[in-house]
């Protein structure tokens, strides 16, 4: 296996490369732009204008640099609004490559500190982020994540369909999307019509809106059973 890098996106953010697959985290026209627009703004902000919970509760498949929690945790604590987030991750990186992100520029110093200090720590027991603010990493695929938490969101995070078929499969997506609540909320930044065929097949009202910088389209879908 090569060496994992970073490299620069369109937006200034940096997204690291994958040697083995060759695919990037996140999008080379805007990491943090992809995660804002894909994650914050079309997930978190857009289910909180509906239901106004407090603390709101996450799933993420593919929690990977850890760019999505970082952003949601910023915002919930400029809202004061509690968060309990859950990332799987089968392939953890290591804090010293978590830490060349510089997604430290786009949070506070104190959530930046609190997330690198307790990065593994985080991988073995629930850490505790100020603001009611919680993150779990769970070390394990997919396939096999078994909870008897139930969600109020799941950001599908994974490699692509080209790189990572296995992930985008309606067994798949049926194994995850069990652990959301009736009304909950599954969003990704992918579209096609395979992917919206399996969700609308497991009980989601999906649609399709504007993508990120770069795609046309993303996905987003309520779980309506």
């Amino acid at each position: 296996m090569g060496k994992l890098q970073f490299v620069t996106t369109a937006d200034g953010s940096k997204t690291l490369l994958h040697p083995t697959t060759g695919e990037h985290y996140h999008s080379m026209n805007g990491a943090v732009g992809e995660s804002q627009h894909v994650f914050l703004e079309s997930g978190l902000k857009f289910f909180l204008r509906h239901h106004p919970v407090n603390p709101v509760t996450i799933l993420e498949v593919g929690f990977g640099t850890g760019l999505n929690f970082l952003l949601s945790a910023q915002f919930c604590q400029d809202e004061r609004l509690g968060l309990q987030y859950t990332g799987i991750e089968s392939n953890p990186l290591s804090p010293e490559i978590v830490s060349q992100s510089g997604y430290d520029e786009y949070v506070s110093k104190n959530t930046w500190d609190l997330f690198i200090s307790g990065y593994e720590p985080a991988m073995q027991r629930e850490m505790r982020f100020p603001n009611n603010i919680l993150l779990e990493v769970v070390l394990q695929n997919a396939s096999g994540y078994n909870s008897a938490k139930r969600f109020d969101i799941l950001y599908f995070d994974a490699f692509s369909a080209g790189s990572q078929p296995e992930m985008w499969t309606e067994q798949m997506l049926s194994q995850v999307c069990r652990h959301l609540k009736v009304g909950g909320l599954f969003v990704t930044y992918a579209m096609n019509g395979n992917l919206k065929r399996n969700i609308k097949a497991l009980g989601f009202s999906p649609e399709k809106i504007p993508g990120a910088s770069g795609k046309r389209e993303m996905l987003r879908a309520t779980k309506m059973d």
